[in-house]
């Protein structure tokens, strides 16, 4: 076989280890496939051809290549990550161009796996909207390019999809990996609080960033998360028993929610209770002031990592936005609002396991240049767009976006499914029989 692409991480791991592969092949293949589809997608800011080559070459070589759980399989990381040797932007020309000097300890813990680095994938600037779209160039969705592929994590997740690579790392700070998985069909984890190594930026957005996988199959996000936690394989959970919670309201007033979306959690329900789970519909009690909570900590967290950089090479977006965010950074640095969120949502949590909501509230917005437009404009957009993931950074809980049928368009649609601290196994349980019974295609038809 001469093309891997395709293929699970865990099949083509499994591949590697046996030695029905190499490495080198196996990068290769996906390095022709960057090459003959990232000019259409816009994934990637830098692809490490002659570098990642030549790691998969030395990865050829170890010892202990059988024993590795990510044998050969070619990542790609977010631009906000450190990668050693290589310059990280944030999607921002105001970042340093200088390589960084080590990995961040995630992508140490993919390359001790048996990773290869192929490339850094593109975002918007600083991390701070829910498109991709930059000085760098605009992403879109490989199941429909007239769409943005969603954001923060939106090269990380067109990457994916279009079958450049079979797994990326991402993070989440607002919804920065769900967003962009749900609408290019792929399956992500946002690890509760302190599960994965944080470390993203200058303060990790005040404790609301987690970095996370995203990929095709419930069995390869297991098998990223349990590499970036170092936990050693997370063991697949019952998910018999579980009590679940359908939730079709916005947590933020005022946003509605287009009918394919609801019908989407409406039928993952059903297929829920088919499975044997006990499904109620219940709503959280939201806060009426979750939207300005998650507003402040919206643009505190962008402020933080636009501290020491020249706001003239800022966008215009994203100058206002850290501008107003610097004036709520104290407030938000406290914690405050954080903890009376998460004792609010408490007892909610003591009755159910599991929340099943819509992963989105509408379609991705068109794949256009927002960061040339105001930052009120994007700020509608996005609100709009994705008012289901920011409580769950707030509160630190671990939440997935799982593909479930698809949009009038034909492009992918998604649910959310949010647990207790510590319940990661369990949600992936859930996805993983969702994944039995709706079974989803792997990546977008691009050839």
């Amino acid at each position: 076989m001469s093309d891997w692409t395709g293929l699970s991480a865990v099949e083509i791991a499994a591949a590697v280890r046996a030695k029905r592969a190499t490495p080198r092949e196996v990068v290769a293949a996906h390095l022709a496939r960057i090459a003959r589809l990232d000019d259409r997608i816009g994934a990637f800011r830098t692809v490490r051809a002659e570098a990642a080559l030549a790691e998969a070459e030395e990865l050829g070589t170890r010892g202990d290549l059988a024993e590795l759980p990510l044998a050969g399989v070619p990542v790609a990381v977010k631009d906000n990550l450190p990668v050693r040797g290589e310059a990280s932007r944030a999607g921002s020309a105001a970042t340093p161009e200088a390589p960084a000097a080590a990995d961040h300890v995630t992508v140490a813990r993919l390359r001790a796996a048996g990773a290869v680095v192929v490339g850094l994938t593109n975002v918007p600037e600083l991390c701070a909207f829910n498109t991709t779209e930059s000085v760098y160039g605009t992403t879109r969705n490989p199941w429909d390019p007239a769409r943005s592929a969603g954001g923060s994590s939106g090269g990380s997740a067109a990457a994916v999809a279009a079958g450049m690579v079979p797994l990326a790392l991402g993070n989440d700070a607002m919804g920065s990996l769900r967003i962009p998985a749900a609408v290019c069909g792929l399956v992500t984890v946002k690890p509760g609080h302190g599960v994965v190594p944080a470390g993203i930026g200058a303060t990790g957005w005040y404790g609301l960033a987690e970095n996370g996988p995203l990929a095709t199959t419930v069995a390869d996000a297991r098998l990223l998360l349990s590499v970036l936690a170092d936990t050693g394989p997370v063991r697949p959970a019952e998910a018999g028993g579980l009590r679940v919670a359908l939730s079709l309201r916005s947590p933020l007033p005022g946003i509605p929610v287009t009918g394919a979306y609801a019908a989407a959690a409406r039928a993952a329900a059903e297929v829920l209770m088919r499975a044997g789970l006990l499904v109620r519909r219940a709503d959280p009690p939201y806060p009426a002031t979750l939207g300005v909570t998650s507003l402040t900590h919206w643009t505190a967290g962008a402020s933080s990592d636009a501290r020491d950089l020249d706001p003239g090479r800022l966008a215009r977006r994203t100058r206002l936005h850290t501008a107003v965010g610097r004036r709520f950074a104290p407030r938000v640095a406290t914690g405050a609002a954080r903890e009376r969120l998460r004792r609010r949502l408490a007892p909610f949590f003591a009755a159910y396991d599991v929340l099943l909501t819509p992963a989105l509230a509408r379609p991705a917005p068109a794949a256009a240049p927002w960061h040339e437009r105001g930052w009120l404009r994007n700020l509608a957009v996005d609100s709009a767009f994705s008012p289901f993931t920011p409580p769950w950074n707030l509160t630190g809980l671990p939440a997935m976006s799982v593909p479930f049928g698809t949009l009038p368009s034909g492009a992918p649609c998604a649910v959310q499914l949010v647990g207790r601290a510590g319940s990661e196994a369990e949600l992936l349980a859930v996805a993983e029989r969702i994944e039995h019974l709706r079974p989803w295609r792997r990546t977008a038809p691009l050839d």
